[in-house]
């Protein structure tokens, strides 16, 4: 039985308080080194990975454990550095013999953090039988495994070890990709500081004839006091977090926040100050995820194809962000017919009491119970779906509709935005504000080509020439393989914008294929 998303958050914060990480020699005996920590407690669960040197991730099952081991622990001698006495979960595991002791070096297995480059995705996927099971294989590839997700919570327990100097009751939490199962292999982790425990407690005041409370500095915002937080807190990071480089402050955003790397986990963190609605919008996008398994299956596959052909960018600017793309694959699944997964309203219809939440005055009240919701009727093919999204949005009338996914249906749109989605829980908010009208007529006129590869297209043919077929056929920027039949095609459908747009594309698909290969 499918957990909550609260349940799942709680439990995996939990295991990560009860976590380390040590930075292993390259000649490294796994099993001495278990052994060795042991001593301090019963290991539940551990692996290895590579990032700048091998490190291995221990969860003990006690979290006292840890104060064992760290009261065992040297501090580094001050020869060339003076070190900045901040003890953290964080070590350094040596050899005292290196010589004697390497001949006993063991091969360890590492666990993967990153996915594969698309030139061999595509390779794999050619020995695929069918679009389906083309884009679980991506799906597999690309997705957050469970090693990697372990590592995005420690990362956070890792950031509230500092705050909690400060704010003993907060509490770091991860939100967006990292939890909402539509992350990929090396996406950033966003986390913001969380204080709504103390807001917990200011509520359970004693009956009574007395009151007391905390003499507190008073700001004239939350901004303002959100923005003194996270400076501090940067500070922290930069000037005592081991690993904690390149920290930038942004505290003018629409939404203030640190970014910085964190050099032993490998992960660019973003750290804002509690934000309930991007918790809740993840958790929407969690439960659409586990209500059924085409859902991620088609959000990776449309991500992946729009990154390949320049649709999206890591960088910010006017495309088309993978969070709008998400959005846009499941409002593509409500108006299914039947629909494969429900529209937030109908989930908001099942919610009890425990469920309603309005924050800000925004309804974001929804069912966080999965077995409440009926499973579709709807048993569509991938290999169908993917033909039928792209046809959908090469055809959608984006002058007149906008995207909503609380009603299910196409709303006309209430400014004049090329690409009008609605964000789930503020309704007044447009989440594609930022893509212009060369970029929305780019996805179109990519959407149309691909959804005419797919129609055309011989499978049987192309995987007797040993060509990529399907879904890897997609992932190759059009006009690279197959330049002339393009040509010709496009005669036939005799469009200027798409004439005009490969030429541009001839310009970017070189640069465009070289950093999808480099991502």
């Amino acid at each position: 039985i499918k957990k909550t998303f609260a349940e799942v958050q709680t439990e995996r914060l939990e295991q990560a308080e009860r976590t380390i990480l040590i930075k292993c020699p390259p000649k490294l005996n796994e099993k001495k080194l278990l052994q060795y920590l042991s001593s301090h407690g019963n290991i539940k669960s551990h692996f290895l990975f590579e990032n700048r040197g091998i490190h291995a991730l221990i969860e003990f099952s006690e979290k006292n454990s840890i104060a064992s081991l760290q009261d065992a622990i040297g501090i580094p001698s001050a020869i060339e550095h003076h070190v900045v006495p901040f003890k953290s979960r964080l070590f350094t595991f040596m050899l005292k013999n290196p010589v004697s002791q390497a001949a006993e070096e063991t091969p360890v297995h590492l666990s993967p953090q990153s996915h594969i480059p698309v030139k061999d995705l595509i390779q794999k996927l050619c020995h695929a039988d069918s679009i389906s099971s083309q884009m679980y294989i991506l799906l597999n590839e690309y997705q957050l495994t469970e090693e990697n997700i372990r590592l995005r919570f420690l990362a956070c327990s890792l950031v509230r070890d500092f705050a909690r100097a400060y704010f003993p009751d907060s509490v770091v939490r991860p939100f967006g990709s990292s939890v909402n199962t539509f992350g990929k292999l090396g996406c950033d982790v966003d986390m913001f500081l969380d204080f709504h425990d103390t807001q917990k407690r200011a509520t359970k005041m004693k009956k009574g004839p007395f009151e007391m409370e905390y003499q507190m500095k008073r700001l004239p915002s939350e901004r303002l006091a959100n923005q003194k937080i996270l400076s501090v807190i940067g500070d922290c990071l930069d000037n005592f977090g081991p690993g904690c480089v390149s920290i930038q402050k942004i505290l003018n955003a629409r939404c203030p926040l640190v970014k910085f790397s964190h050099q032993p986990t490998g992960f660019q963190c973003d750290l804002s100050v509690s934000n309930s609605i991007a918790i809740k919008s993840s958790e929407l996008l969690y439960i659409y995820g586990c209500l059924d398994s085409r859902v991620r299956a088609l959000v990776f596959s449309v991500r992946c194809w729009a990154r390949v052909h320049g649709l999206t960018n890591s960088a910010p600017g006017n495309w088309i962000t993978n969070f709008s793309l998400t959005v846009m694959v499941m409002f593509f699944l409500q108006k299914r017919s039947p629909p494969i997964i429900p529209t937030v309203d109908q989930l908001k219809v099942l919610a009890d009491d425990k469920d309603m939440h309005v924050i800000g005055g925004y309804d974001c009240s929804f069912v966080s119970d999965l077995s409440k919701v009926k499973p579709t009727e709807n048993t569509e093919t991938l290999d169908v779906l993917l033909g039928e999204f792209f046809e959908y949005f090469g055809n959608f009338d984006f002058r007149k509709n906008s995207i909503n996914l609380r009603k299910g249906k196409e709303v006309n749109k209430p400014e004049s935005s090329p690409l009008y989605i609605w964000n789930p829980f503020e309704q007044d908010l447009n989440i594609s504000k930022n893509v212009n009208q060369p970029q929305l007529e780019k996805f179109v006129a990519m959407a149309r080509e691909t959804a005419w590869i797919l129609q055309k297209e011989d499978k049987t043919q192309r995987m007797i020439n040993k060509e990529p077929w399907g879904l890897a056929a997609l992932l190759i920027p059009f006009g690279k393989s197959n330049n002339s039949k393009m040509k010709n095609r496009v005669k036939g459908i005799g469009s200027e914008t798409i004439r005009s747009l490969l030429d541009s594309l001839k310009l970017n698909s070189a640069s465009s294929l070289q950093k999808a290969v480099e991502k």
